[in-house]
């Protein structure tokens, strides 16, 4: 995984690879497994980046913070920061 101290620009001849990666990448949603790159919390956001297909994770705070200047070297910004909202569902214990 990349971490965003690491980002690189990288040149790419094969772009439909890239493509194939991210898409592949992104088609998964986030769990509470995965954690921000800059300072460990769960992570709601994915950043797939247009140069290497790599992927970058934040959290909501960080991804707010980074959003305006990397999204746009991005094929895919997933957010699911909306889970933040939502109310977990209890099960009756019988």
């Amino acid at each position: 995984m990349i971490r965003a101290a690491e980002l690189v620009v990288l040149d790419t001849t094969d772009i439909e690879e890239v493509v194939m990666n991210a898409t592949s990448v992104a088609t998964r949603g986030l769990t509470a497994l995965d954690r921000c790159d800059r300072c460990g919390a769960q992570a709601y956001v994915r950043a797939v980046l247009a140069t290497s297909g790599g992927e970058l994770l934040f959290c909501a705070h960080h991804a707010r913070e980074v959003e305006s200047k990397l999204r746009p070297q991005t094929t895919e910004w997933q957010d699911e920061s909306s889970k933040l909202h939502e109310k977990p569902v209890f099960e009756d214990a019988d």
